[in-house]
């Protein structure tokens, strides 16, 4: 991703160890989109009412190499139908599904 000047955050290599609280804080104060493996942002988000971030990609599925996922999203991001702001995205990898983010 970095490699196609995609501005992106580890939170691995930035913020070790921060709660999923603090990442979704963050990414709102950021006006960022997460990218993730953890479902936990659909239940901080929808069912506790936090404040949603600029939007959620949720990898549902166990890469086969480190760089699936990334390859994956760099396909979808070629699609000008896709639109992954103001949406919670859930990746799987053959299908995708979308719901809109409250504001």
């Amino acid at each position: 991703m970095r490699k196609r000047n995609i501005d992106i955050v580890a939170i691995v290599e930035d913020s070790s160890g921060i709660s999923d609280a603090e990442v979704l804080s963050n990414a709102v104060g950021e006006q960022r989109i997460i990218l993730t493996f953890d479902r936990d942002y659909g239940e901080l988000i929808y069912r506790l009412g936090l404040h949603p971030p600029a939007g959620v990609i949720y990898f549902r599925y166990t890469p086969q190499s480190p760089l699936e996922p990334g390859q994956h999203l760099l396909q979808l991001l070629q699609n000008p139908s896709f639109m992954f702001a103001g949406r919670f995205t859930v990746l799987e990898r053959e299908q995708l599904r979308q719901r809109l983010l409250r504001e």
